[in-house]
């Protein structure tokens, strides 16, 4: 029997199987398909402090080997999903979730968190700092070291659950970043975020994003998300959760092998809606053929 459990900040996991935000809502969705209990656990739409319609459309485009997305963080508000979202998911999930947390100021940062650090079910907040800072000037908080660790030591200040600082790869040192969170108190941290990107439109000679830009995710970003993966937990002793292009139990394998102690898979759910159940079913499998019996011995840190 091969052993799939891993364990972060003291939370235990089945395996290491985690759906990303943003592209499985609140598990709701997935009840058609399969018993979502297969999950290791799984990271809920990031919540803002109000409710927000979105950005414009069309705000997904295809491209090679992934997709470019600009829903711009579209979710009924943190009020709403405590009362109803969280409720519907536990009549249907019963394991750990991890809480995805936006915003974009620090005060919006603290009130979500302070809100979702007290719901039983949450056992790990997930704190997306590639929001822009709108009382900086829009800059994203995760692209300076500085309004990375602001963030993380505010939360932190409230959080009675391990916070995970989601980190942006649009950044020249990311390790800068992740050292900056680590050293201000951050318990483990997510990453990859979507590389920037865009397309155009040939015929309308126009971007096909009524945003222009939008974020890349998808199999071709899965190189880059490995490297940074492999750099950040060569430089930092807390927890790292990879992801970026995982669509396969060899993916899963791989980014394990590159440090992550746990996996988030993304892009892969919108194109296949069982690609978790498979992945999770084909571990073993693809264990037993690389001779590993416990999945949580391959973490190279």
């Amino acid at each position: 029997m091969k052993d799939l459990s891993v364990t972060l900040s003291g939370v235990k996991l089945d395996n290491p199987v985690i759906p990303a935000s943003g592209t499985f809502g609140f598990g709701q969705e997935f009840l058609p398909y399969y018993d979502i209990n297969i999950l290791g656990s799984l990271s809920f739409k990031g919540t803002t402090a109000e409710s927000r319609y979105g950005n414009p459309t069309p705000r997904i485009a295809e491209c090679p080997n992934g997709m470019l997305n600009s829903v711009g963080l579209q979710n009924p508000g943190v009020d709403h999903v405590i009362a109803h979202e969280l409720p519907a998911l536990r009549k249907v999930f019963h394991k750990p979730i991890v809480a995805n947390i936006s915003g974009f100021s620090i005060d919006e940062y603290v009130s979500c968190v302070e809100k979702l650090t007290r719901e039983k079910q949450v056992e790990i907040l997930e704190v997306n700092i590639s929001c822009p800072n709108v009382h900086g000037g829009g800059m994203a908080f995760g692209t300076s070291p500085e309004a990375a660790a602001s963030v993380t030591r505010a939360v932190k200040q409230v959080a009675t659950k391990p916070v995970y600082i989601k980190l942006s790869p649009n950044v020249t040192d990311i390790v800068s970043i992740a050292r900056a969170c680590e050293d201000a108190g951050a318990d483990g941290l997510s990453l990859i975020n979507t590389l920037l990107g865009m397309r155009i439109d040939l015929k309308r000679r126009k971007p096909v994003l009524a945003n222009v830009m939008g974020g890349y995710s998808g199999p071709g970003i899965f190189p880059v998300a490995l490297r940074m993966v492999y750099q950040v937990t060569g430089a930092v002793k807390i927890p790292v959760i990879g992801m970026g292009g995982i669509a396969t139990a060899r993916d899963v394998i791989e980014m394990m092998m590159a440090g992550a102690k746990a996996v988030q898979v993304g892009a892969a759910n919108l194109v296949n809606p069982y690609a978790c159940t498979e992945i999770i079913e084909q571990l073993p499998v693809e264990m037993d053929k690389l001779g590993i019996d416990r999945l949580s011995d391959i973490t190279r840190i």
